[in-house]
């Protein structure tokens, strides 16, 4: 799935260059290049399919250039997760009626990465012999309020019965999952077999469902694109957590612990990026920190920099756009973004 904005990421990422498409880590490759890589090393490239906005189309294949056009699955709206993994679902089985199919974010970071695909293979494995709806749960390391959670049934077995999906939690609560011992991070990374998720939009979607059925006829034909035109914009908008999985009783959670960040904003990323002695990580830039501690600073002109009395900053530069924000209002960037829209127009949004 690659159709998001992150707007968190303002100003590198904007709606004409939405994170996925850069290199956030300074590793010489972008987040979407960093995913495919990842998967192509246990699913054939071409039965890897990227979902996004057609608007990211030609994004998508200038930095996958060795993915076919059937393999990008364009969205004409925004409608969330749940409407781009049914279309996605109904063109799988019309090619392959048994497939069984991962569902990732094309921009998240993911440490160990042999781990993660061992992870996957169990979760194949298990979804081949069982209707079931599997999901990778993220140990979790801290009572963290970013993310949603997920209750599993205690047990012997590796592979545990979810019992409920947790939005983002205040710190008592999460602190109190954590005491608890049964819940984990809920990293948006899904398993199933094309039936079984097939069968639950018929049980908790149908309307969802029916309507995009109707094209079966036309999936994987030149008549694709005119139907999901016509009628994409006609679906629900709504997550696979709210429309499928809270309702679902045939859910399975695996606790992975691969190092998994989801890179949803400027303190994320953070803590992924080596730092210096006063804790203050940097990325295209040459800095000098004085007195300085706990920031964060990203350019894109390799400038010079020298910060000097600041702490716990968010300091980022793009072309001729400037944001300074403390980190513990990194939540606001979103919101900043409409000031910015209101003030200056869409050019820098």
């Amino acid at each position: 799935m690659a159709g998001g904005v992150g707007s968190r990421f303002w100003p590198i990422s904007t709606k004409k260059l939405p994170k996925q498409f850069h290199d956030m880590l300074g590793k010489g490759n972008t987040l979407i290049q960093q995913t495919f890589k990842r998967f192509e090393s246990l699913i054939p490239s071409e039965n890897i399919f990227i979902a996004t906005n057609e608007n990211y189309a030609n994004l998508v294949q200038k930095q996958l250039p060795e993915i076919a056009t059937k393999q990008i699955v364009l969205e004409p709206e925004m409608r969330n997760t749940a409407p781009c993994i049914l279309l996605s679902a109904l063109k799988i089985y019309k090619e392959n009626p048994n497939a069984v199919i991962i569902i990732a974010p094309s921009d998240h970071w993911i440490e160990n990465e042999s781990e993660f695909l061992n992870n996957v293979s169990t979760a194949f494995d298990f979804c081949k012999k069982n209707n079931a709806l599997f999901t990778l749960g993220i140990t979790p390391n801290s009572p963290n309020t970013g993310y949603g959670y997920i209750q599993f049934k205690h047990s012997e077995d590796s592979i545990k019965k979810v019992i409920n999906f947790t939005e983002k939690p205040n710190l008592e609560k999460a602190k109190e999952f954590l005491a608890n011992g049964n819940y984990l991070w809920n990293a948006g990374i899904f398993v199933w077999s094309v039936k079984s998720i097939l069968n639950s939009f018929k049980t908790h979607l149908p309307k969802m469902y029916d309507l995009f059925a109707g094209g079966n006829i036309s999936y994987n034909t030149s008549s694709e694109k005119e139907f999901i035109k016509t009628n994409y914009k006609k679906s629900e908008n709504i997550s696979i957590d709210f429309g499928i999985m809270e309702k679902a009783d045939n859910v399975f959670v695996l606790p992975v612990d691969f190092g998994w960040n989801d890179l949803g904003t400027w303190g994320s990323l953070y803590e992924k990026l080596p730092k210096d002695n006063q804790q203050n990580a940097s990325i295209g830039a040459d800095v000098i920190y004085r007195d300085s501690e706990n920031n964060m600073l990203a350019t894109q002109s390799g400038k010079k920099v020298v910060i000097q009395g600041l702490k716990d900053f968010i300091i980022v530069e793009k072309e001729d756009v400037l944001l300074i924000c403390p980190k513990s209002n990194e939540q606001n960037i979103k919101e900043i973004t409409q000031d910015v829209k209101n003030e200056f127009g869409d050019t820098y949004v």
